[in-house]
């Protein structure tokens, strides 16, 4: 069974991997174009592109897929895999493909259709999560499904460490559809559109902290949004941005309770602790503007932040 593998961030890779250490054979890698990276604007590939090409696998970088649906035909694969390619495929670009194509999708569906399923899940307090392998159709992730396994989420997790173990998982999954696949023992079922939830790309927006919510949901913000677009506040009129943060549930002697929420009520070597909605917040590893990532107690021993400063605010 001759296979095209579609994918862009380093998410795909894993997956691509273990296609090919099953025996799979991988006719060509589908990805985005370079794009340019840092102040100087330095093309880049995908982390994809960069495997595949380590492999000796044909790339091919297309602005539009749909566009693309001949040269993706004579390839003469049997099947393609998509996992986090970011563009929708149409009716051409599944046609071109006798046993169809398949979807790597890094959430139990039908929740968490869309670009953001991994951080969503987190940003929502989810305990587990999972692959999903559907069979694609013209919609959003809405295509029936081959198999799902499920996966715990760590109390620790951000995006990015969840992603990786996802990754793997995402792998093993797609090599059994695709044994499943090449034996004629596939069983497809339909989604339950009525239980489906939609989830967009986040976006820097969506990562300032807001301290009149609960301390759970603001470290659930900090680990959604790691390593990005990386939650911030403001401190002063600069930002703050916050990489780890944990609850606090302790009292602290000559702290008000009445403080606003964004309030500092200590800060020492062992943390930022900030009121919220709830308990309090410790900060953990922060980087301000213009300066290196840190320990928040390092950055206290600077004096650059003390009890009584109020978090929060709009740049100035």
């Amino acid at each position: 069974m001759k296979i095209i593998y579609a994918g862009a961030p380093q998410f795909s890779v894993a997956p691509l991997q273990s296609i090919m250490n099953a025996g799979f054979s991988v006719a060509a890698v589908i990805t985005q174009p370079d794009k340019p990276f840092g102040r100087k604007g330095i093309l880049m590939p995908t982390p994809l592109k960069s495997f595949a090409q380590s492999q000796g696998i044909p790339v091919r970088e297309y602005e539009k897929i749909r566009d693309n649906t001949a040269d993706l035909a004579s390839f003469g694969a049997d099947l393609m895999v998509t996992c986090a390619y970011g563009q929708l495929l149409t009716q051409s670009v599944l046609d071109a493909f006798p046993r169809g194509v398949f979807n790597v999708h890094a959430s139990l569906l039908p929740k968490y259709r869309g670009a953001s399923p991994i951080a969503a899940c987190i940003l929502n307090g989810e305990t587990h999560t999972g692959i999903t392998v559907m069979k694609t159709d013209i919609g959003l992730d809405t295509g029936d499904m081959l198999l799902q396994r499920s996966l715990k989420i760590d109390p620790q997790d951000t995006t990015g460490t969840l992603s990786d173990r996802l990754s793997v998982l995402g792998g093993a999954c797609i090599v059994e559809a695709l044994r499943a696949i090449e034996k004629g023992t596939a069983v497809l079922t339909p989604q339950n559109h009525s239980e489906a939830t939609l989830v967009k790309k986040m976006r820097k927006e969506h990562a300032l902290l807001d301290f009149s919510q609960s301390a759970e949901a603001i470290v659930n913000t900090v680990r959604a949004m790691n390593p990005a677009p990386v939650a911030y506040t403001y401190l002063h009129g600069k930002t703050l941005n916050v990489f780890e943060a944990h609850m606090y549930g302790g009292a602290i002697e000559g702290a008000e309770e009445d403080f606003a929420a964004g309030t500092v009520a200590r800060a020492d070597k062992t943390g930022i602790y900030v009121r919220t909605g709830t308990c309090l917040v410790v900060l953990d590893h922060i980087q301000v503007e213009g300066g290196k990532r840190m320990r928040a107690a390092d950055f206290v021993n600077g004096r650059k932040i003390c009890a009584g400063d109020v978090l929060g605010g709009v740049r100035v």
